[in-house]
């Protein structure tokens, strides 16, 4: 990596807040020395969970989003909150909180950086095994989730076909399909 490509940020404003996220407006200098501003989504960081039962099946959720007008099928993740001390707690939390399982291991999978052109999220994956219905759901006021379990090959497939849209998801499912399974 080299210094020579860096911007360097002159001024920095929230130029737009709202729960969940905010867009960032910077003055930048580009490495030729030209002004000029840009703009970015902030989310910060959030888990996604695979979650495997003691019988060796998923747990998925269907989840209503606004966004994109319908019902999306994937994995459990949310935003890492102020008082998670790091990912690995916020998985047990999340977890618990939208399909009331919870997971006799956790471990940690992979990061990636989704669309690093124009947000600075940061989806932090793991693997949840022996996860049992044992918590009670506790979904945030604009949740909509109905969970259930199904095969991890069906998700492969789900992927494959284009039925699994789900970016974050799709990303999980297919990392671990490639490298650990």
């Amino acid at each position: 990596m080299t210094d020579d490509l860096a911007w360097e940020t002159l001024a920095a404003d929230t130029a737009y807040t709202c729960p969940g996220f905010d867009v960032v407006h910077e003055d930048v200098r580009l490495p030729d020395g030209t002004e000029t501003d840009f703009d970015y989504f902030h989310e910060g960081e959030s888990v996604v969970i695979l979650p495997f039962t003691s019988e060796g099946a998923v747990v998925v959720i269907e989840e209503w989003r606004q966004a994109v007008k319908r019902v999306n099928y994937g994995l459990p993740a949310g935003s890492m909150e102020d008082h998670d001390d790091d990912p690995e707690t916020a998985v047990g939390r999340e977890l618990a909180e939208e399909t009331g399982y919870e997971a006799g291991s956790v471990e940690y999978l992979y990061s990636a950086e989704p669309a690093n052109g124009y947000s600075d999220s940061v989806f932090h994956y793991f693997v949840a095994q022996d996860c049992e219905p044992t918590a009670e759901q506790n979904l945030d006021f604009n949740e909509s989730i109905h969970v259930e379990t199904t095969e991890f090959e069906s998700l492969v497939e789900r992927v494959r076909e284009g039925e699994l849209r789900d970016g974050r998801s799709a990303i999980g499912i297919l990392y671990y399909a490639l490298f650990e399974q």
